[in-house]
């Protein structure tokens, strides 16, 4: 829904520069998707990190305090797709890897939470993505077979729970990647308004 992943890199950039380090391409693969504490848990790996999980997530939520209202910016296409969804009278909800003080101060920059059904975050399984479990508690929740759910994701580890929940995945990444790491997404489209996602929910 939103440019997180273009903050992230520049959050996650000078977390590492101020340890002599950079955020390479590669490390932002393997933690784009996951929960906060994995994600830094792969971080802390990768690169030899002393601090403790909870000190990266607390220096990163610093940060975001000022770049978030500055640098976010909705993603290409969903005002349509939410209109369309609105007039199908499709219910639709969030399932998000971040916790829910990020995605509620997210969301209320633009006022988008009064129009989803709820927010799934984090918080709400105990296993995150790339486990299936907060797709199926959407589901669940929504009060329809995962089979008849669409979801459309950005991260690789995002799609991989939804195709594991059996879910309808299309992967719409913020970024070029290499498509093969997408694994049987239903498909890869460029815009949250692709004709193959409002085709999907107009038939």
């Amino acid at each position: 829904m939103f440019n997180t992943e273009d903050l992230y890199d520049i959050v996650g950039e000078q977390l590492l520069n101020r340890r002599g380090q950079s955020f390479t391409s590669e490390l932002k693969m393997a933690m784009m998707g996951l929960p906060g504490p994995q994600a830094f848990a792969v971080m802390k790996e990768c690169c030899g990190l002393d601090d403790s999980i909870e000190a990266l997530a607390t220096e990163c939520e610093e940060m975001f305090v000022d770049l978030l209202p500055a640098r976010i910016e909705l993603m290409p296409g969903l005002e349509t797709l939410l209109e369309l969804l609105e007039s199908a009278d499709v219910p639709k909800a969030i399932a998000t890897s971040s916790h829910l003080k990020f995605a509620e101060r997210a969301l209320g920059i633009f006022d988008l939470q009064p129009r989803f059904e709820f927010v799934l975050t984090s918080e709400s399984v105990e296993r995150g993505k790339p486990h299936p479990d907060v797709y199926l508690l959407a589901a669940s929740r929504l009060g329809v077979q995962p089979e008849n759910m669409l979801v459309l994701e950005d991260s690789v580890h995002g799609s991989s729970a939804a195709i594991e929940a059996g879910v309808t995945t299309i992967a719409v990444p913020s970024r070029r990647v290499d498509s093969t790491q997408f694994g049987s997404v239903y498909a890869i489209c460029d815009r949250l308004d692709d004709s193959t996602v409002l085709d999907l929910i107009r038939n």
